[in-house]
């Protein structure tokens, strides 16, 4: 479980009653799927035949370009979800992480999903007793890619949802 019980309206477009603008929304999603795209190859190199993936995280970036409507990049995302089912590993959580991206358009808190996914398939795919660290530089290199006028939000949002994340913000 990656969502909080509790939304939080810092995620919610105003539109919706919440505080969220749309251009903001428009980036967390960007983010997301750099994030997503970072380790994609971990995919792509287990299901080559596959794009899934690779299509979601394209979707979420026609949905910022207003160029598909939030249905179809939330399908999108569904889709390389699917394509995680029946991996394990690194492949499996780098398809949740194209899918997590993907369905910010629906929901703007997945980014957090998407980043929290990549991390965990950069830890897996890690050379063994290098986990951890692999795992902090891939937080890392997430946090030097925030826009400035998303930064404050998704590190506040790491600090407050890292338990429900797998401590994988923890960099």
């Amino acid at each position: 479980m990656i969502l909080p019980e509790v939304r939080d309206p810092r995620f919610t477009t105003i539109r919706r009653g919440g505080t969220l603008t749309d251009a903001d929304h428009r980036l967390l999603a960007l983010w997301a799927a750099s994030c997503a795209e970072h380790v994609l190859d971990l995919f792509e190199s287990a299901q080559p035949q596959d794009p899934r993936p690779r299509e979601a995280i394209a979707q979420a970036r026609a949905w910022v370009r207003g160029e598909v409507g939030m249905m179809q990049a939330r399908a999108a995302g569904g889709h390389a979800m699917g394509a995680a089912r029946d991996l394990r590993g690194a492949a499996r959580f780098a398809a949740y992480a194209a899918g997590q991206a993907a369905c910010v358009a629906h929901v703007a808190a997945h980014e957090l999903g998407a980043a929290a996914y990549a991390i965990k398939a950069a830890r897996q795919a890690a050379p063994p007793g290098e986990g951890g660290s692999t795992a902090r530089r891939e937080c890392q290199w997430q946090r030097d890619r925030l826009p400035d006028a998303i930064r404050e939000l998704v590190l506040d949002d790491q600090r407050l949802r890292n338990d429900i994340c797998w401590s994988v913000f923890d960099c």
